[in-house]
């Protein structure tokens, strides 16, 4: 049992749907990035995804591009990333930690390296977008016997036909991505995202979440109602883009997991 499976179990418990919010690890900089990610559970936060800045992000959209920009232009690394998830682990043993990338900042540390590292940080699961099925024995398999969620990314191309190769060795939560194209890009319809939900959730046991396309509270609150709850990344990046004082994204942040709560 993982972190992020105790507090899908707690969530479940309490009749609550999941609030998830990613956040770019040294946007703008470290200092501004770890105040707000340590702000994050007291907004409402569940389960917090931490990207890892990338030169090359190819399923971004430029609001999530740019804050990659503005991380690595600050001097952000990927041992700068663990270095952030350890410190707010110093505050808070029970919040999941997600770290949402691309293979290669991985693959040019060591995949046995990069567990042990992860694991010691405080980090309770992967999301590897450019990682299919097929490249399970690269990273999915070791994570999960180092004791790491391995989370994957269903979409709306995702048929029938593929969607089992997908959801083998998935663990944590299965994260669908309500629109087809790149973040921030689109708005989510509960009405197109419900029965897509539902079919994955006949094939699976694990917890359903929805993200892309949900950036108001009354969004939130819709896609939560429909899944197991909704992940909010381009809406709160665009705040911290804003320059918006840390306080003011925090409470954006609690308006969108008050709409997730509500559903």
């Amino acid at each position: 049992m993982t972190r992020i499976d105790d507090k899908f179990a707690a969530l479940k418990a309490e009749g609550k749907k999941a609030f998830v919010s990613y956040i770019m690890a040294g946007d703008p900089d470290e200092a501004v990035s770890l105040e707000v990610m340590k702000g994050l559970p007291g907004a409402g936060v569940d389960i917090i995804e931490l990207g890892i800045p990338f030169t090359d992000p190819m399923a971004d959209g430029p609001t999530i591009q740019l804050a990659g920009q503005r991380a690595l232009k600050a001097g952000m690394t990927l041992q700068k990333t663990l270095d952030m998830a350890a410190e707010f682990r110093k505050g808070d043993d029970t919040t999941p930690i997600v770290l949402m990338g691309y293979y290669n900042p991985i693959y040019n540390r060591g995949v046995d390296k990069f567990l042990v590292d992860a694991k010691a940080a405080g980090i309770d699961g992967l999301i590897v977008v450019d990682l299919p099925p097929e490249e399970d024995e690269e990273l999915c398999i070791p994570a999960q016997a180092a004791g790491l969620n391995f989370i994957r990314l269903a979409t709306p191309t995702t048929d029938d036909k593929r969607l089992p190769k997908v959801l083998t060795n998935t663990s944590g939560f299965v994260y669908y991505v309500s629109i087809t194209g790149i973040t921030g890009s689109a708005e989510a319809s509960a009405e197109d995202v419900a029965p897509e939900v539902a079919r994955i959730k006949a094939a699976t046991d694990i917890p359903v979440i929805v993200g892309f396309g949900v950036n108001t509270p009354e969004k939130a609150e819709a896609i939560a109602s429909v899944a197991d709850g909704t992940v909010v990344g381009s809406a709160i990046v665009s705040q911290i883009a804003a320059g918006k004082p840390v306080a003011e994204v925090l409470a954006f942040v609690k308006t969108l997991s008050d709409g997730a709560h509500r559903a």
